[in-house]
């Protein structure tokens, strides 16, 4: 979900909701002006958390409210260079820690430019997540090997979030392929948009990430509502939704999980 949409009085109660519904790992979406992987949906929802002043510090102090309540749910940190460019990579590493921030996803950090930063995450036991796409080739997901941690996200799509119709198969010999150099956990995302391609996924992968589709619940539920009701409305809505999607992935047989990364354990 992106932080602060569509109100910061939201966004910890949407968080709360989500682990209730069967949520292992919490991505909190940091707003940015030119979010350039991400699809319309995920770009309002940035533009309206942006319209009310959220920015990474505003996105810290969330997580440091969250861990009031709850100390083991991973969360992510996914966003953009320029946020933390401007706060300064020490000092955002070090308020991540603080606050109780597990991993962080840089969009535009490429794995060739972020080995110093990784080093510096990794002093602050914080692991730095990376995309990996159709078109990655085997030099790069060798490179991103070298320095992951937690678990990498592969983007199903040449695309942005939230657009087109994933190719189950093909998604699957890609992932055997990135095994071959990756031995963290594999997760699946853009466009997943319901329980059965949730689960079609997940039967190959070791997760699956599910962003444009919650945001547009949220946005459906809170229409015309209230400033006082909606952080209830939305809880309510993201948590509704996501357990069809927790009851699909329970369904499907089990299957051998790498537990060799802190993240995911």
């Amino acid at each position: 979900v992106t932080a602060g949409d569509p109100s910061p009085t939201v966004t910890v109660p949407v968080m709360h909701a989500l682990v209730a519904a069967g949520a292992d790992i919490l991505e909190l979406g940091v707003p940015f002006s030119d979010p350039m992987a991400d699809g319309p949906v995920i770009q309002r929802a940035s533009e309206r958390a942006l319209a009310l002043g959220v920015g990474l510090r505003h996105v810290l102090a969330m997580v440091r409210e969250f861990r009031q309540t709850d100390t083991t749910t991973p969360v992510v940190l996914m966003g953009y260079a320029n946020p933390i460019e401007r706060m300064g990579q020490a000092t955002f590493a070090a308020a991540a820690q603080e606050v109780g921030v597990d991993g962080v996803l840089v969009v535009d950090y490429p794995p060739e430019e972020t080995v110093e930063f990784a080093a510096l995450l990794a002093q602050h036991h914080i692991d730095p997540i990376f995309l990996l796409a159709p078109t990655s080739t085997t030099e790069r997901i060798q490179a991103i090997a070298s320095i992951a941690k937690g678990y990498v996200y592969y983007v199903s799509l040449k695309g942005v979030t939230g657009a087109g119709n994933i190719d189950v198969q093909e998604v699957s010999e890609r992932i055997t392929t990135i095994r071959k150099h990756v031995l963290v956990p594999v997760g699946v995302g853009f466009g997943i948009r319901d329980a059965a391609s949730a689960a079609a996924l997940g039967a190959v992968a070791d997760a699956v990430v599910i962003g444009s589709k919650l945001i547009q619940e949220i946005e459906a539920a809170v229409a015309g509502v209230q400033a006082e009701q909606l952080a209830d409305v939305a809880a309510r809505a993201a948590g509704d939704w996501l357990r069809t999607i927790r009851h699909a992935l329970d369904e499907l047989p089990p299957r051998a999980v790498i537990t060799e990364t802190r993240i995911s354990a």
